[in-house]
């Protein structure tokens, strides 16, 4: 039964991923355990500079560098002051669950990505508020000035609908001039804005891709099926990369269209009997792709996996043979 109920949900899932071969294993080089992150929840990073930087959601003033100079990381805070937030098209119900939530979990803004553009500027994402915030290296942070449509764009595509599942992760360009975000379930999607003379737009179009369905979950977390998802964005080398959380894969994909290209899996060094949590779900939150390879953060929340630890996590994962380029 539960091979004919897995062949329906590969049968209903994009062609392009369902016509894929056996996955490439990516291979862990190295994990870092993070301390200095009082309030835990490691839900974005980026490369800046000289420096992977991290973000959490339940820390609505600050965002860390990450030392890397030993084995276990420091989180080394930079705070900064967040303007009130711009009013996006979201319905009143889902603001108000979204508000509540920050109540009691911390973190009313809810920053779930963050992407670095050359000049150093940081780009945070607002879950709760659908927006994104750029703190400058020596500036006060202040909100993008995004156009209501991409959110109305969104919505009307089936995302955005559902609490806990908006905006999840963010990527830019170099130049500041092309900003991706990911909807993070039911649907998923990706949208772009471009920076034209200081003005953010919507150029043909927000959306560039919106999905549903479900599919199998590794054998690892049971085999079980579940939402197709995203829990962040990485820009390298002119594509976009997926981060997948319960499918425990990144994907290579078109900028212009989010079409798929190829796909690696991580499920077999992130799902070993020493780092399995006790939860059905992927813990995946955080991408930064470069050459070499990829960091993935993992958001562990308030749990300790099998080998009691308890800290944030950052691994780092070899590129794969032949480079992030290569072709299938």
């Amino acid at each position: 039964m539960r091979r004919l109920v897995g062949a329906l949900l590969l049968a209903a899932m994009t062609p392009a991923l369902a016509d894929m071969p056996p996955l490439e294993e990516l291979k862990l080089v190295s994990e870092h355990p993070v301390d200095g992150m009082d309030a835990g929840n490691l839900s974005g990073l980026a490369w800046c500079g000289d420096a992977l930087w991290a973000v959490s959601d339940r820390e609505d003033d600050r965002l860390y560098r990450l030392d890397s100079s030993a084995t276990v990381w420091q989180a080394e805070a930079e705070r900064f002051v967040a303007p009130p937030a711009p009013s996006m098209p979201l319905p009143w119900g889902l603001r108000m669950r979204t508000w509540m939530a920050g109540l009691v979990r911390g973190g009313h803004l809810d920053f779930e990505g963050i992407a670095c553009d050359a000049r150093g500027n940081r780009y945070l994402v607002s879950e709760a508020r659908a927006a994104v915030l750029q703190v400058p290296p020596a500036a006060d942070a202040q909100w993008l000035s995004l156009p209501e449509g991409m959110v109305r764009q969104a919505r009307a595509s089936g995302m955005l609908l559902n609490f806990n599942a908006l905006f999840e992760g963010i990527a830019i360009d170099p130049a500041g001039e092309r900003l991706w975000l990911a909807a993070e379930k039911e649907r998923r999607g990706l949208v772009i804005v471009h920076n034209r003379n200081n003005a953010w737009r919507c150029e043909g179009g927000c959306v560039l891709l919106n999905e549903g369905g479900e599919e199998n979950s590794p054998e690892a977390l049971g085999g079980r099926p579940a939402p197709v998802d995203f829990s962040d964005l990485a820009f390298f080398e002119e594509k976009l990369y997926t981060l997948e959380r319960q499918a425990h894969r990144i994907c290579r994909r078109t900028p212009a269209n989010g079409e798929v290209e190829r796909c690696w899996s991580f499920a077999a060094e992130a799902l070993t009997d020493a780092r399995r949590y006790p939860v059905h779900y992927g813990m995946a939150e955080a991408l930064s792709v470069d050459a070499q390879g990829a960091w993935i953060g993992v958001d562990n929340g308030s749990f300790a996996r099998s080998d009691g630890e308890k800290r944030p996590i950052v691994w780092r994962f070899a590129a794969p043979a032949g480079g992030w380029g290569a072709v299938q």
